[in-house]
């Protein structure tokens, strides 16, 4: 009987060959999609960060001091000391993953092996940093849209427009990578980056009504 069953179940298999397939191949699109979001998470944080930070530093200097050049130069400082702190603090973060890991070695007694060797480098990581690279890309947006008008009103505007088209699109890019619905992950970044712009913009103009 149970050779009976053995053959019927051979015979099933045979049968239906795409049924196994499809559990392959099921397996390793979940694995590329676990791998996709790592870099995918560093990349989109890193230029939504980039964007809104550097907006709502540009509006906020604006709300005070409605200067074209001030304007500007708080957002070249923005796109200079945002990738300086992501890569610093990639830095920071893989020293510290590195620490504990070869406390975990001496432990072990597998000091100086090949573990050791395998184990990341700060620098590198520092150096090959998504979110730094990303960010710079994010920061541009809105440093380039204000570049070139002299108006204040139309460069308030102008600055808060673009970067929430930007923020659309990085939405939308964010979630046809990582499969994800495009209109909850659209609005679900714009809304946060506005949100960011206008609180730094409203608190900062009372400082401007206040004389300070």
């Amino acid at each position: 009987m149970a050779v009976n069953d053995t053959k019927l179940a051979a015979v099933a298999d045979a049968e239906n060959p795409a049924v196994l397939c499809g559990d392959v191949d099921h397996s390793e699109s979940s694995f590329d999609l676990a791998g996709r979001a790592n870099w995918l998470r560093a990349a989109v944080l890193g230029a939504n960060d980039g964007l809104v930070s550097t907006a709502s530093l540009m509006l906020g200097v604006s709300a005070v001091k409605p200067d074209a050049r001030a304007m500007v130069v708080s957002g070249f400082a923005g796109l200079l000391a945002g990738p300086c702190s992501m890569a610093i603090g990639e830095y920071v973060s893989v020293c510290s993953q590195r620490d504990v890991e070869i406390a975990q070695l001496d432990l072990d007694g597998k000091r100086g092996g090949d573990e050791e060797k395998a184990l990341p480098s700060p620098a590198q990581a520092a150096a090959a940093s998504a979110s730094a690279l990303a960010f710079s890309v994010g920061a541009l947006v809105p440093l380039l849209a204000a570049g070139f008008i002299v108006g204040y009103n139309l460069r308030v505007a102008v600055v808060a427009v673009v970067a929430t088209l930007a923020l659309a699109a990085f939405g939308c890019v964010g979630a046809v990578l990582g499969r994800a619905p495009v209109a909850r992950s659209c609005a679900r970044v714009v809304v946060g980056g506005l949100a960011a712009m206008a609180v730094t913009f409203g608190f900062m103009r009372l400082f401007r009504a206040s004389g300070v």
